[in-house]
């Protein structure tokens, strides 16, 4: 099982833990104490990357005999620089089953894009799953060449999971379909209404100008 390693952390000063080197992190679970935790800003974004938010890992916290069973709940991003600002980490019990974000892997190819043209529209690309801890899959496999026509289409339902674990939403909620290509006719009043709105915006802006200058030209005479 994939080893994590934390600091309990006491310093409440986030910014000077990062500037040192660590991130800011909390583990909780089902009637346990909340704790806070620094986790190695160099090696937790390898580990996150290979493991994911369904992986179940052997956490160690410094000063700790041993070791606890968690899982990466949520991790929080700088919108800027992309660095990880924040974790947190959800400890499982045994017997307890959990709930996940997992992405979707889109793989194969379908015939309506290859040989009709067609356009593929991925509605979903993760989904939330409750499962027990051993059961977690690390990401969910789509294969696109179910669809063969415009009419095909793959649906939450139509995801390949194992047996006990239970995908949340809408069977019926499409996950991804081909749509065909637009046609000559389609693309010519597509232009065409781009030149009204522009054409629109271009009126509009004059009307303005027009009464700016007039509200002007009134405060002058005043």
């Amino acid at each position: 099982m994939t080893k994590l390693k934390a600091h309990t952390r006491e310093n409440k000063n986030v910014k000077q833990i990062r500037v040192q080197g660590g991130i800011p992190a909390v583990l909780y679970g089902h009637k346990i104490k909340n704790v806070n935790l620094t986790l190695d800003a160099r090696a937790f974004p390898k580990l996150y990357k290979e493991a994911g938010a369904s992986t179940v890992l052997d956490l160690h916290i410094d000063g700790e005999s041993g070791e606890r069973n968690v899982i990466i709940h949520d991790v929080s991003y700088e919108p800027v620089a992309g660095s990880i600002l924040h974790v947190d980490l959800y400890e499982v019990k045994k017997g307890e089953k959990v709930k996940v974000s997992i992405p979707l892997v889109f793989v194969g190819e379908s015939n309506a894009v290859k040989a009709d043209g067609g356009v593929l529209v991925k509605n979903i690309y993760k989904i939330e799953i409750e499962a027990f801890p051993k059961d977690l899959p690390h990401e969910i496999i789509v294969d696109i060449a179910k669809l063969a026509t415009f009419d095909d289409v793959i649906t939450l339902g139509d995801l390949p999971v194992a047996a006990g674990v239970h995908v949340h939403g809408d069977p019926k909620e499409v996950v991804a379909k081909v749509m065909p290509p637009r046609t000559t006719e389609e693309l010519e009043a597509l232009e065409k209404a781009v030149e009204l709105k522009v054409e629109d915006v271009k009126v509009e802006t004059e009307e303005k100008k027009k009464e700016r200058d007039a509200e002007k030209a009134s405060a002058e005479e005043k």
